[in-house]
């Protein structure tokens, strides 16, 4: 009997482990020794400040509400999907998917943490130019989940064209 389990499941933890720690890491830095919530805002470059944001929503802080209800609501669907990546990490044979899930769930692990400790995420990278934010302030694990999710849908569609189309010269012969 042969094991469905990815062989690139070590690989994937490594990953997901490295998001975390970076995201939780990068946070503590952020609220402890530059002390940026007492600070607001730190100017870095033209384009680019540290600002304080507490998110006590979702993604682009949707559904905000800082409410024992929601932060519990919040953690447990958070764990359920990270869950679900996790679960789906150990089947995929794909590298490039390990790699996008782990991001995926070191990202949704760091975000976690934050509502349990705190119940808010902590955010703090604006990128910007000028007064335009193309972008909401985020975090290190908003962009680990944001390339992940974005590198699952660019595999699944450049690949599911080279599939079809791999397909489509075999009928041919």
């Amino acid at each position: 009997m042969t094991s469905s389990r990815s062989p690139h499941l070590r690989f994937g933890l490594l990953i997901a482990a490295f998001a975390f720690l970076l995201d939780q890491v990068t946070k503590w830095v952020i609220i402890t020794p530059l002390s940026l919530e007492a600070k607001r805002v730190i100017e870095i470059a033209s384009f680019f400040d540290l600002r304080w944001a507490e998110n006590c929503g979702i993604s682009l802080s949707m559904f905000a509400s800082c409410t024992d209800t929601t932060r519990w609501t919040l953690v447990a669907v958070t764990g359920i999907v990270a869950a679900a990546v996790g679960f789906w990490m150990t089947r995929e044979q794909a590298k490039g998917d390990v790699i996008a899930l782990a991001m995926i769930l070191g990202g949704a692990l760091g975000n976690i943490v934050d509502r349990v400790r705190y119940g808010y995420v902590v955010d703090y990278a604006d990128l910007h130019i000028g007064e335009f934010r193309p972008f909401m302030i985020f975090n290190v694990a908003d962009a680990c989940i944001t390339l992940g999710v974005l590198l699952l849908v660019a595999r699944a569609l450049l690949l599911g064209e080279k599939a079809s189309d791999a397909d489509a010269r075999s009928s041919v012969k």
